[in-house]
């Protein structure tokens, strides 16, 4: 069972970077897809981005595409979320999660597909 650990949130001023990172332990992310999700207060779950452990593929949401950079750390087993031009919209609690759910060509960006949710790291964005 693999137990996941966010970790870099924090406060920024709009067109700010943050760098959030999702530790793995008691097992390696090899054979799953990493994902992110947010959740704002009030709103559901929200696909952020996903990466494929094994061959780094990538899937972005349109509404962080071109800001929102995912990278892995074989060594660290770590999964990293570089955000960059940051908004006030991106205000959300940042999770990731695991899912097997994926092909060489597509991953899932569906909540129930994903599980070993991690507790959560809050990243608030000021305009």
């Amino acid at each position: 069972q693999v137990q996941l650990v966010e970790s870099g949130g924090g406060l920024v001023q709009a067109g700010g970077s943050l760098r959030l990172s999702c530790a793995a332990s008691g097992r390696t992310f090899s054979s799953y897809a990493v994902g992110w999700f947010r959740q704002a207060p009030g709103l559901e779950r929200e696909f952020v981005a996903a990466i494929t452990w094994n061959y780094g593929n990538t899937y972005y949401a349109g509404s962080v595409k071109g800001r929102f950079t995912l990278s892995r750390d074989n060594a660290e087993n770590t999964v990293y979320l570089q955000m960059n031009s940051l908004k006030p919209e991106d205000t959300a609690v940042y999770y990731c999660a695991v899912t097997n759910s994926f092909t060489s060509y597509h991953i899932s960006s569906a909540p129930w597909d994903y599980g070993n949710w991690g507790q959560g790291t809050q990243v608030t964005v000021s305009s």
